[in-house]
């Protein structure tokens, strides 16, 4: 009570507080000047610091990160964050009962756009959790009889670990190498499953460097063996046409943050018939059948809903829009630019996911100096390691060139000027950097680098 109280009184405090109050937010995707920075709950002492100016805020080019919230998915959710506030799964009054229809229409909307059964979408807190249901549910589950999984080298972090915790669990892991295109070698595929084998799981579109990968014909090599095949499909699902009963997909991850709708929510498909079977990883109330506890959030999942539908519309018209700008985009750097490789099959590739590595140019270094476009590196680096990409790694991308990559994200809001502002700079700064370099210099004089034997001291 006495925590309320305070809590009431400061509310009050600011709210009585002179001075002129922040305007509303404007709805906007990309307000390049923002008079809106987020607000302390405790009010400042404005007394000697002068009035703050505007806000310049960079370009958004990170689109495999996070997208942002569609205004339409917002419109969408806003009832259920306000007026419809009921658990869905109370089912003695009217409150429940509106949650309820909001959510199995939701079910509904996510179904259609991966032509599933809505009785066999689970909604999760995102693909994370989606890809551990789907990995160690079902390692778990049928772990009497197979003890084997299947994965790939280039697959997203939280596979790769659910994998090895299942190995410390006793289960035998086989991690697929991919040919230098990023995508994998299907006769490798087929002599890696065993007897015992229960699951493979590939990713349909690689969040680094955008290869898609033959997803139908793995699942189709899946059926035949009588092997349970599980997709992180995060970067896919709204983006490029996916059937789950066409392709032969038995379990895939979605995520809502990654096609314009709200974070925090994800879904896992669920193959019916033939049934497949998972482990429940936390115990509970039996919601989401029992596969995930919890009381379902139903603004998120109204939004996670209507961003499907949405992406669903529109997603052919998406697809052409971005592939314009993203030739664009690889088209202007590299006619200004020498020594810039494209890293990923470019056929068998999503458009919107573009990793380039830049010769004799450190990644991070061109990040710092494109500090005016959001953007990030294929270089996974952090202040404790250096250590190049994984993902790069593993398609042979040369060391050297693998701390000079950069991913490029272009997705359904991004414009025309966006882009060619980023060649711009993209151009200007990797200039002055090669000229600061001097391995670019001995380039510069027809020394083969690699010829050079390195020595330390």
């Amino acid at each position: 009570m006495l925590l309320r109280a305070a809590w009431r009184r400061a509310a009050v405090a600011v709210t009585a507080a002179p001075g002129p109050k922040p305007a509303a937010p404007t709805r906007g995707l990309r307000l390049r000047v923002g008079d809106h920075a987020p607000q302390s709950a405790v009010p400042a002492d404005t007394t000697a610091a002068p009035e703050a100016g505007p806000v310049l805020r960079p370009l958004y080019m990170d689109v495999q990160a996070t997208t942002p919230l569609d205004p339409r998915v917002l419109d969408a959710m806003l009832p259920y964050l306000i007026n419809y506030y009921g658990n869905p799964h109370s089912r003695t009054h009217a409150y429940g009962w509106e949650s309820e229809a909001a959510m199995e229409r939701a079910r509904q909307q996510v179904a259609s756009l991966i032509g599933a059964d809505p009785r066999e979408i689970i909604f999760t807190s995102g693909a994370t959790e989606s890809n551990n249901i789907a990995i160690k549910g079902v390692a778990r589950f049928y772990r009497s009889r197979k003890k084997h999984l299947i994965t790939t080298q280039t697959e997203h972090k939280c596979v790769l670990d659910s994998c090895r915790s299942l190995e410390a669990e006793g289960f035998q892991v086989t991690y697929l190498p991919v040919q230098k295109s990023g995508i994998i070698d299907l006769k490798e595929l087929e002599a890696a499953i065993q007897p015992d084998t229960s699951l493979v799981s590939v990713m349909t579109v690689n969040n680094e460097i955008g290869v898609k990968q033959p997803i139908a014909e793995i699942g189709q090599i899946c059926s035949s063996r009588k092997v349970y095949f599980h997709t992180d499909a995060a970067q896919a699902v709204g983006k490029i046409p996916v059937d789950v009963n066409d392709m032969k997909i038995d379990l895939m991850s979605i995520s809502g943050h990654k096609i314009y709708g709200p974070k925090g929510v994800g879904a896992i498909y669920i193959r019916r018939r033939p049934r497949v079977r998972v482990e429940a990883l936390q115990s509970g109330g039996g919601q989401e059948r029992g596969m995930r506890s919890g009381t379902v959030p139903t603004p998120l999942v109204v939004g996670l809903g209507a961003a499907c539908e949405v992406a669903q519309q529109e997603m052919e018209y998406d697809h052409k829009r971005i592939s314009k700008l993203a030739e664009r985009l690889i088209q202007n750097i590299m006619k200004s630019l020498p020594d810039v490789v494209m890293n990923g099959d470019p056929e068998h590739h999503y458009p919107g996911c573009i990793n380039l590595s830049f010769a004799y140019v450190e990644g991070e270094s061109l990040l710092m100096a494109l500090k005016d476009v959001a953007l990030s590196s294929g270089s996974a680096c952090t202040s404790a390691s250096l250590e190049p990409s994984y993902v790069l790694r593993a398609i042979g991308t040369d060391e050297d060139l693998a701390h000079s990559s950069i991913r490029f994200g272009i997705g359904r809001f991004t414009t025309e000027e966006e882009v060619d502002y980023t060649v711009e700079k993209c151009i200007q700064h990797v200039k002055r950097l090669r000229e600061m370099s001097p391995l670019w210099e001995m380039v510069q004089d027809g020394i083969d680098l690699k010829s050079i034997k390195w020595t330390q001291h």
